[in-house]
């Protein structure tokens, strides 16, 4: 059946269930397994994308003679791929712990890339098929594209608060079936029966059990070793796009999270419950009834030392979790509580369905705010006599690296100063870590918090500093001034009380350290005093793992991995060395690697067929060589410049906006929105080199107006803040919208037939651009990702087709 129109609200849906799809892929396998794995498979599914200009450059009559029968096909087959594929997923038995041992993973994980990849095949040959059917109206196609990826963006965000994520799924399925039905109205169909056929699919995906789509979670995740306990149940769980939350309780054998309890502690906690956040990460909720001597046991931990130098203080608690901070302060006797905690579904759990029980932890003995740390430290003036950053992550996820590709900006030296500065004149500022040996995270803090305190302006900082350890956890102290004789006698009798490790204190002998729990060298102390020496910078340089410190524009503190360590650890595989290794930048570089091999694979196989088939047919080529390399350097440019730009855009906007979620839907939605605006425009030909040049402008626009914004505007409310982040993207996005359609119209002139092949070339692009985004931001920082996005587009302008 032959179209004369395009089928616009069909590209709308279907780029709306792509994007949507994308980003709920990516939180039911950071439940099943671990975020940087999930990011791996995903990221290599998405070359779905440049499969679809792949496939479509090789069949340009089917395009012409069937195109509403394979719009139609193509946006059923996402439909019923979208659930389909993820349950064959489920079936799986990937297990990314054993792919150095078992030869059979890299089979299992292929099969993975595989099944993910179809449904992203599917919706990509949506709009690459309308964008090579109608001549002339890639502008408008390309326009409702990203307009519904905008809106798929953010929609399924909203959803994920309100339904489960196998529930989301079931309605993105059904959003593939009702595409195809729109194209078949959209574009004329004759007859009505096949249009009420694809929105029965869609009523059948609807029916779908979720039982089918519930993620699997990996048995090695924390929450999942803690149901082997016998009688141990999960007794509620929320979710949300924050995360899975899950609440254990052990009836038959109590849980006791008390991380690195004195050896010598004789009281035990009272029962508990535990509080999990995708299977990871327990946080103890504990039954308090009233007795603050029920408490005692959260004297014997590391983090109870800074309540030995003050006297009823008043306490910040960040990262609060369940609570179990919050009742170690009130156990101390804090003048007041504030605790400050990001997830509400957490705070909701607390306070509400298990309140009473707890004590009211949130409700009588602390003051709850719902915030990210970092807005909360920057949008008010009150000071603190103590502000303790609580220990949430999980050891198991902390020693072996899992968070390696997520940016904190806690542990920043900015955030530090920003801590320094909300202490009372001789308060202090607590930090408790996992110990890990050699030591990485504890002298990463160390070496970020002396930076903290010179950029702060002290000149002894090594006056200032406390750290001693527990045979589990480390606690750095930072003071708003010197540690006195007292506050050192002080620190001595708690660890000698609790057998608790010296790490360093000012005037400290290197015979005190490493005494009760004992390693082969004090690392601790060896290593701050190196780092408060005139060394410092050797050291670091010279140190098996990367110890610099985090700072906002490389906010990535768990990555340790260094490069020359490799070999070491890898020979030491036989003798259990591998646990030193920290698994996310690896994962990150082999899935660059990956993906740009299978890119080149998909760039280059269809020119090869192209030009073979021409030769053969004796037909004069429409494009010589030179035109195809700089349509090749051109797509490959924008692509990346594109991503580079968004990307570190997210992240520099999740410090202002005060929470990731809120950064992630914000500037993605009005990057698609303004940018689809912008593509509508570039149906009137404006000069790619004037639109370059206003790229450049508004990027560098933006960079000079965030700092300002981060000091001036953290502390307005969301309803302010929000909108001023979408006009600040507006100018950028508008003009970054337009390349990709001018560049397109310029292929139409050139050869029609190859706009598939284009569309691959960007959409190959976009997939290598977020992983080499990453690597790029862990090295330079995100303001050197923006620099090198608008380099590439300076190169796409010298190269336009």
């Amino acid at each position: 059946m032959a179209s004369h129109r395009a089928p616009v609200i069909a590209v709308a849906l279907i780029s709306a269930a792509a994007l949507a799809y994308e980003i709920l892929l990516m939180r039911l396998f950071s439940i099943s397994l671990w975020h940087h794995f999930a990011y791996m498979i995903i990221s290599l599914a998405l070359l779905g994308y440049g499969a679809s200009g792949a496939l479509l450059t090789l069949m340009p009559r089917a395009i012409e003679r069937h195109f509403v029968a394979l719009f139609c096909a193509a946006a059923a087959a996402f439909g019923l791929t979208a659930a389909g594929c993820f349950l064959l997923a489920q079936q799986v038995p990937f297990n990314p712990l054993e792919i150095l041992w078992d030869a059979r993973q890299p089979g299992w994980l292929l099969a993975l890339y595989l099944l993910l990849l179809l449904p992203f095949l599917c919706a990509g040959a949506c709009v690459c098929l309308a964008l090579a059917r109608f001549r002339g109206m890639q502008p408008r196609i390309y326009s409702f594209d990203i307009l519904g990826a905008g809106v798929g963006s953010l929609g399924v965000v909203a959803l994920l608060f309100v339904l489960s994520p196998q529930a989301a799924l079931k309605l993105i399925g059904a959003l593939g079936w009702l595409a195809a039905a729109t194209a078949w109205l959209e574009c004329g169909g004759r007859t009505r029966w096949p249009a009420a056929l694809l929105l029965a699919g869609a009523g059948a995906s609807m029916l779908m059990p979720a039982a089918w789509l519930a993620p699997t979670m990996s048995p090695y995740k924390e929450l999942p070793q803690t149901l082997r306990i016998p009688g141990a149940r999960v007794v509620l769980e929320r979710s949300s796009p924050l995360g899975l939350v899950s609440v254990v309780e052990s009836p038959r054998i109590p849980l006791r999270h008390a991380p690195g309890l004195s050896l010598n502690a004789t009281t035990e906690p009272p029962p508990q419950w535990g509080v999990f956040t995708d299977g990871e990460g327990m946080n103890a909720l504990s039954r308090f009834d009233g007795r603050r001597e029920s408490l005692a046991h959260l004297d014997q931990i590391s983090s109870a030392l800074p309540y030995h130098l003050l006297q009823r203080p008043r306490v910040l608690v960040l990262g609060a979790g369940a609570g179990a901070d919050v009742l170690q302060a009130h156990y101390h006797g804090a003048s007041r509580i504030d605790a400050v905690e990001l997830n509400p579904q957490v705070v909701e759990l607390v306070r509400g369905r298990f309140g009473e029980e707890a004590g009211g932890v949130y409700s009588r003995i602390a003051q709850v705010h719902v915030a990210e740390a970092r807005a909360f430290l920057a949008a008010g003036d009150a000071r603190y006599d103590l502000i303790q950053v609580a220990l949430l992550d999980g050891f198991s996820a902390s020693s072996a690296g899992l968070h390696a590709l997520s940016e904190n900006y806690l542990y920043t030296v900015e955030a530090l100063q920003e801590a320094l500065r909300r202490l009372q004149p001789g308060g202090l500022l607590a930090i408790t870590r996992w110990v890990t040996l050699p030591p990485r995270d504890t002298l990463k803090l160390f070496a970020a918090a002396t930076t903290a305190l010179e950029r702060s302006g002290a000149t002894d900082s090594a006056s200032r500093l406390v750290l001693v350890r527990s045979w589990k956890t480390a606690t750095l102290m930072v003071k708003n001034g010197s540690f006195d004789a007292a506050d050192i006698a002080a620190i001595r009798a708690f660890c000698n009380a609790r057998s608790f490790d010296l790490g360093y204190y000012p005037g400290m002998r290197p015979g005190e350290a490493n005494r009760y729990n004992v390693v082969e060298r004090p690392d601790l102390f060896d290593g701050a005093s190196a780092l408060l020496g005139p060394g410092r910078e050797a050291f670091v340089r010279d140190y098996k793992f990367n110890i610099a410190p985090a700072t906002d524009d490389k906010p990535h503190f768990f990555h340790f991995f260094k490069w020359r360590s490799l070999p070491e650890l890898l020979a030491s595989k036989g003798r259990g060395g591998l646990p030193l290794l920290d698994w996310g930048y690896p994962v990150l570089a082999a899935t660059l690697v990956q993906a740009t091999l299978a890119s080149l694979l998909l760039m280059g196989l269809p020119m090869a067929w192209v030009s073979r088939r021409r030769s053969h047919a004796h037909e004069a080529p429409r494009s010589a060589g030179g035109a195809r390399a700089r349509m090749l350097a051109y797509f490959l440019a924008i692509g990346f410049g594109f991503m580079f730009i968004e990307i570190a855009f997210i992240q520099k906007f999740v410090l202002f906006l005060g929470h990731p979620l809120y950064a992630v839907a914000v500037v993605l939605f009005s990057f698609l929105l303004f940018a689809g605006i912008g593509s509508r425009v570039a149906a009137r030909h404006p000069p790619v080199k004037a639109i370059v040049g206003a790229i450049a402008a508004s990027a560098a626009l933006c960079l000079l107006l965030l700092p300002l914004l981060l000091r001036h505007a953290m502390g307005w409310p969301d309803a302010a803040k929000i909108p001023l982040s979408a006009a600040l993207i507006a100018p950028l996005a508008f003009f970054m919208g337009m390349p990709f359609p001018l560049g397109l119209a310029r292929v139409e002139a050139v050869d029609a037939r190859l706009i598939p092949w284009a569309w691959g070339i960007n959409g190959c692009a976009s997939v290598i651009a977020a992983v080499l985004a990453t690597l790029l931001a862990i090295h330079l920082g995100f303001t050197a990702v923006v620099l090198a996005a608008l380099l590439l587009y300076g190169l796409a302008a010298a190269a336009r087709p």
